[in-house]
């Protein structure tokens, strides 16, 4: 396709998904009043929205690879970072209500941190370490007790096609603090939807959906090498052709077990 549609249709989709924006968070209160489910399915339909848009104006698909291995318990969702597009599907498209740990900045963008604000979310000060993650392990306690799971990107931003980010323990030491499994989840939205680029490429983006990894009594260290094993691996099979051939695969791939990959 070449260079000219695709910008036109990525034009077209960003207008559509800025219209969406001013529209939708003016309404999040609205639904404040309503219980707090009700509230986050009303909030998630602008993502199921621009997901479609996505789909019909650039032509970006998707599919779900092992969401039978999805738990019904509490549990931390550890994803690969490639795309703003999985921050937006993963919020309605899983079963339970979400909650992201995100830098505080964010709900100073007019709109859609206003929206964001209204959700149970856990906006930490990335200035202050170690009081930052007592309180998402405080807070994390509570929303998970209350039926939501929460996300982390253990690469802690997005990372390039075909690379990889260096695997922080946050997400598995809360685990371990909140006796919880992880689910790892690989995907290569990064292939449709690049960091930093305005142009969106048709394509097919595979989420895939690993076995909970169970936490209790174990090392954070241990727990995020088996998750980083996992989905690293994972994103070997799901990308396109090529994009890893020139890449040496990390030392941690080449020593992960059958049962830690």
């Amino acid at each position: 396709m070449s260079h000219p549609i695709l910008f036109l249709r990525s034009l077209i989709f960003m207008l559509l998904m800025a219209i969406a924006t001013l529209i939708w968070a003016p309404m999040c209160f609205v639904f404040a009043p309503l219980p707090y489910n009700q509230r986050y399915f009303l909030t998630g339909l602008w993502n199921k929205f621009v997901i479609n848009a996505a789909r019909l104006v650039c032509g970006i698909r998707y599919q779900i690879k092992g969401a039978e291995n999805l738990p019904d318990s509490p549990a931390i969702v550890l994803s690969k970072h490639q795309s703003a597009w999985e921050t937006i599907f993963l919020f309605y498209a899983l079963p339970r209500p979400l909650v992201y740990v995100f830098k505080k900045e964010l709900l100073y963008i007019p709109f859609f941190g206003w929206g964001l604000a209204l959700l149970r979310m856990i906006p930490i000060d990335r200035s202050k370490t170690k009081d930052a993650f007592a309180m998402v392990v405080e807070q994390g306690k509570k929303r998970l007790a209350s039926g939501q799971w929460i996300i982390m990107f253990p690469e802690g931003t997005r990372s390039y096609v075909g690379s990889q980010g260096k695997y922080k323990s946050g997400g598995a030491r809360l685990a371990i603090d909140t006796g919880v499994p992880v689910i790892p989840i690989a995907l290569n939205a990064g292939e449709c939807w690049p960091k930093n680029s305005f142009i969106k490429k048709p394509g097919l983006i595979t989420v895939s959906i690993g076995k909970p990894i169970p936490t209790t009594g174990r090392n954070s260290n241990d727990v995020i090498q088996q998750v980083e094993n996992w989905i690293e691996s994972e994103m070997r099979v799901i990308s396109s052709p090529g994009i890893y051939s020139n890449n040496k695969v990390p030392n941690s791939l080449e020593a992960a077990t059958p049962d830690s990959a």
